[in-house]
Order: C-alpha cells, then sequence, then structure tokens
C-alpha cells in the first residue's frame, strides 16, 4: 500500500467522522480503537487492518464493504450495482478533495451538500 492511498483512506476517514460531528474521542469510544491510533490512521501514518476496518466503519456510517473497498482489501464492484447502498455518502473522489480543505471549510461543504440533498429528496417525492 502506498503512503498515497493510506493518505486517502485517512482523509476519508477523516472527512467522514467531521460529516458526522464526531469528535476522534467519541469515534474512538463507539468503536473501541484509540484515539491515537484513529489520529494516526488519519494522518496517513498508520494504515488499518481489515479488523479496525469493521470496527470503525458503522460508527462513520460506512458499511464493512464500503470501507474494506476503499482500503484496497475488497474490489470495488461493477457500476450500476445497487446505488442505494451509497446513498447519503458521498463519492470517495468528493470526499478526498473536500478532506484536504480547513474543517470548517468542510463544514460548510457538507452543509451545502445536506441541503442540496434534501432538495432533491422532496422534488424526488412530487414527481
Amino acid at each position: 500500500m502506498t503512503s498515497d492511498n493510506r493518505n486517502d483512506l485517512g482523509k476519508i476517514i477523516r472527512q467522514q467522522r467531521v460529516m458526522r460531528r464526531l469528535t476522534r474521542q467519541e469515534l474512538a469510544r463507539a468503536s473501541g480503537v484509540s484515539q491515537s491510533y484513529l489520529s494516526r490512521i488519519e494522518r496517513g501514518e498508520r494504515f488499518p487492518s481489515a479488523r479496525i476496518l469493521r470496527r470503525i466503519a458503522n460508527p462513520l456510517g460506512f458499511g464493512e464493504a464500503q470501507l474494506a473497498t476503499l482500503a484496497g482489501y475488497l474490489s470495488p464492484q461493477p457500476s450500476g450495482v445497487s446505488e442505494a447502498s451509497s446513498y447519503g455518502q458521498l463519492d470517495p473522489y468528493v470526499a478526498a478533495v473536500v478532506s484536504q480543505e480547513p474543517v470548517e471549510i468542510q463544514r460548510t461543504v457538507i452543509g451545502i451538500l445536506s441541503i442540496l440533498k434534501s432538495v432533491a429528496k422532496k422534488k424526488g417525492r412530487q414527481c
């Protein structure tokens, strides 16, 4: 695993944590993974095992398979396979880009995306 992949996974995990408005301490409590280890994962200094990924997936709103795929433990599913499973999740590319921004900007972008998602849902119900 290259350091770029480690950094990308760490950034995605951090972005999801921020999006869910969880502190590292809250995520540590919910997952049973130490706060310092979570910090190292987010910074790309450590790459979590599949066991650790399973523990942090649920509190972050990921399915186990989804986070394992992002980590490279599983092959991505072909496009068109169950879009419902990723509904409510940011595209990994978008998550990676947003995660490079300061936390204030991340929260603003996530707020805007939440509003757009809400509007899209309401329009879908009206059709």
